[in-house]
């Protein structure tokens, strides 16, 4: 229903029109004409229904943290049931044991790189003074010459055993913090699910223990619809991390199949001082070297 003002306003601006005069209704500056507008009222109400709406949610958030931190003390004082699916949390323990392991190598990987780069430094350093005192000290020209061609072939060989390593380390960092990593994500979205699912169910068997009566029965419909949406949002998840488990499982075993064979062949070749080998190695997985003069600390690039 209209306000009593707003009535009167229309009625005057339809007199205004239809009567004598100059047909306007006078204004502040009394040369515009008055035009309807939205009752104030209407916009009163969509702020409160934005408010109300925030306020909803808020409300909701609130309860569901109350109720998930209520579960999850009951379960630490061993006071409250907890769902288990022992196959998949041995499967998720035993990711996070892998990746903790995956991280250390991947840690001593970059600790070799860095060794590596600094040998070559010091290889290249001490291969150029060899050179120079040779064209110095004529009575030890051979000597001195033939020492900075055996720094010069250490360097080179080193070059391509870095090139290798890099490539190595890039793999296992990869393979660290994006795919084991997405995956546990994922294990953490269950997990945040189940706590939900087993809050919401006790709260359930609580109300289900509780007297019978017309408001309890509303309560009860409620609590069983709530429990039902959680618990088809937790048995989501947890087919979601059992298919990513699996792939994430044979992917690993491909990705590092491929690079412990090229760690072993390319640190073989390196020792045993095989040129040949080397360069095959690096031709077998992709991997290009950079001219002298890159960006540090390589002159590596891998592919």
């Amino acid at each position: 229903m209209v306000s009593g003002p707003n009535l009167n306003e229309t009625s005057i601006v339809s007199g205004g029109y239809g009567g004598s005069g100059d047909g306007l209704i006078p204004t502040g500056s009394g040369r515009h004409p008055s035009h309807s507008t939205t009752p104030a009222g209407s916009g009163d109400e969509v702020a409160r229904g934005i408010a109300g709406e925030k306020f909803d949610i808020v409300k909701k958030w609130g309860i569901n943290t109350y109720k998930c931190t209520k579960q999850l003390l009951s379960e630490r004082f061993g006071r409250g049931s907890r769902t288990v699916d022992l196959e998949l949390e041995l499967q998720i323990e035993l990711l996070r044991e892998t990746k903790r392991k995956y991280e250390s190598v991947l840690q001593l990987g970059r600790a070799l790189t860095a060794h590596l780069y600094s040998l070559l430094q010091t290889q290249h350093a001490l291969g150029d003074a060899f050179a120079d005192l040779s064209q110095k000290s004529p009575e030890l020209q051979e000597e001195f010459g033939y020492n900075a061609e055996t720094q010069k072939l250490l360097c080179k060989n080193g070059e391509t055993l870095l090139g290798a390593v890099n490539f190595f380390v890039s793999s296992i960092n990869t393979l660290v913090t994006k795919t084991m990593e997405d995956t546990l994500m994922t294990v953490k979205q269950y997990e945040a699910a189940r706590l939900e699912y087993d809050a919401y169910r006790t709260d359930l068997e609580e109300l289900s223990l509780g007297p019978r009566d017309a408001g309890t029965r509303g309560r009860l419909e409620s609590a069983q619809a709530t429990f039902q949406a959680h618990r088809d949002k937790y048995e989501k998840l947890r087919g979601d991390v059992a298919i990513k488990l699996k792939f994430l499982e044979e992917n690993k075993i491909k990705v590092m199949h491929k690079q412990l064979l090229l760690f072993h062949n390319a640190v073989s070749a390196y020792f045993a001082g095989n040129q040949k080998q080397l360069e095959q190695t690096l031709q077998q997985f992709n991997i290009k070297l950079r001219p002298p003069g890159a960006e540090k600390p390589s002159w590596l690039e891998e592919q």
